[in-house]
């Protein structure tokens, strides 16, 4: 593909901007591979430390099973659309397989199949019985109405009901989606196999929803963090924090954060960048969110590059929007002393290395973000055993899991002499692997 591009602008003669243009898709293409790329180099770094049989290895790295089907609906206007939809199940040796669903244009094979497996690690790192999953739509959900959604929505999970359920793949809300997609996947789900709400998690309340769901991967980040700086005598309080991203999980890690005495000096969004070395007003701020849907032209700081937000004078640094956005570019003027990795995969190896040398101690995704999945997982427990919890519990629990997480990880670094993401991976692929052996895998 990339060729018959070059050979285009060849032919038509190369204008500058026309090979800007292919450069850019050259660079996203080579970013989404990354995620593919920097995901089985984890494994595979992972994999040696721990000594795993080559079959063993091979095996684990493959899908369970890869789902492909045709989702055709009637549009509003009479006209009859045809969409693909998806889902990769990575492994299932620990328990039924978790990941989210999203509805986006560009849905990249690759990546996707990258995100299933580094679910399959999440959630062993986190201990919970769930192995790895990851799915959706190629669509754009905001050119659709509520109604063809609906429908895209139901018709997608006619096609692929009999392989997804509550002991067997458990799908929950991603880019594109949210309470409300799992309201209408539980719905139809259910005219099939009797009333289920376990089998989707980030469902809304009213139908098994848990407390505390919304803000659950920023409360693990909150507590990650706390575990990480805890373990160098110190804690948030009059830490100096920058976040990159003011999505749900940035806007709720400032939040608590904030309530925990951490100071949030700069954040950004996609629509700017703000700094207040004296610390920005969070409540305020998110009120100022709420009525303009986005930070910029907030007063109660200033206006900064948001290419300059990673590079910002800070004690601990948590990008929590895209990934790949610390590379070798950046990671030099980094002034950060921690990393908290809420995004996915927002640190390239490169970036790593560099970042390591430097003496800059990075708190990995796999472990980092992981607060959603579980309080997910508390979600699905609640709905089997018919009992809701309420929201302190919750919190408590995710406390619990993310506190023994960091231990469980900080064990495997002195184990294996490793930084902390590959004492993440080998624990992860470790209980995946003890998992697949246990069960007999060679039968």
């Amino acid at each position: 593909m990339q060729c018959s591009v070059f050979r285009w602008i060849i032919e038509k003669g190369s204008e500058c901007s026309c090979l800007h243009i292919v450069l850019q898709a050259h660079r996203t293409h080579i970013k989404n591979m990354n995620a593919l790329a920097a995901t089985n180099r984890n494994f595979k770094l992972a994999a040696r430390l721990l000594g795993l049989d080559s079959k063993l290895e091979r095996s684990l790295l493959i899908p369970f099973r890869e789902i492909k089907v045709e989702c055709t609906i009637p549009k509003d206007d009479g006209t009859l659309a045809s969409y693909v939809g998806f889902r990769v199940q990575h492994d299932n040796a620990r328990g039924p397989m978790k990941g989210g669903i999203r509805y986006h244009p560009e849905v990249d094979p690759d990546e996707v199949n990258a995100l299933a497996q580094l679910m399959t690690w999440k959630t062993a790192v986190a201990n919970i019985p769930y192995g790895g999953a990851k799915g959706g739509i190629g669509c754009d959900p905001a050119g659709l109405s509520i109604s063809e959604l609906e429908r895209l929505t139901r018709v997608f999970t006619q096609k692929i009901h009999d392989l997804v359920g509550v002991h067997t793949d458990v799908p929950a809300p991603d880019m594109g989606t949210g309470p409300q997609t799992m309201a209408w996947i539980l719905d139809e789900y259910s005219k099939f196999h009797g009333y289920s709400p376990a089998v989707v998690t980030g469902k809304p309340i009213d139908l098994g929803g848990s407390l505390g769901r919304d803000a659950a991967t920023g409360r693990g980040v909150l507590f990650a963090t706390e575990a990480l700086l805890n373990e160098y005598g110190k804690s948030i309080s009059g830490q100096r924090v920058v976040i990159q991203g003011f999505g749900n999980v940035g806007s709720w890690a400032a939040q608590l954060i904030s309530e925990s005495g951490g100071k949030v000096v700069a954040v950004s969004d996609i629509t700017g960048a703000i700094k207040n070395s004296n610390g920005i007003d969070i409540p305020a701020l998110l009120k100022h969110v709420k009525e303009t849907k986005g930070v910029r032209g907030f007063h109660g700081a200033d206006v900064i590059d948001p290419k300059s937000i990673l590079v910002e004078d800070c004690d601990v640094l948590i990008p929590a929007a895209l990934g790949g956005v610390i590379n070798r570019e950046n990671a030099n003027d980094i002034k950060a002393k921690f990393i908290i990795e809420a995004a996915n995969h927002p640190t390239d190896p490169e970036a790593d290395e560099i970042l390591a040398k430097k003496g800059v101690v990075i708190l990995p995704d796999i472990y980092a973000n992981s607060g959603g999945v579980t309080v997910s997982y508390f979600e699905w427990v609640q709905n089997i055993q018919g009992f809701m919890w309420d929201e302190e519990k919750v919190n408590d629990e995710l406390r619990t899991y993310m506190t023994k997480g960091f231990k469980a990880v900080k064990e495997m670094c002195k184990t294996h002499a490793c930084d902390l993401r590959m004492g993440a991976f080998t624990l992860g692929v470790n209980r995946v692997a003890r998992a697949t052996v246990l069960r007999g895998w060679e039968a």
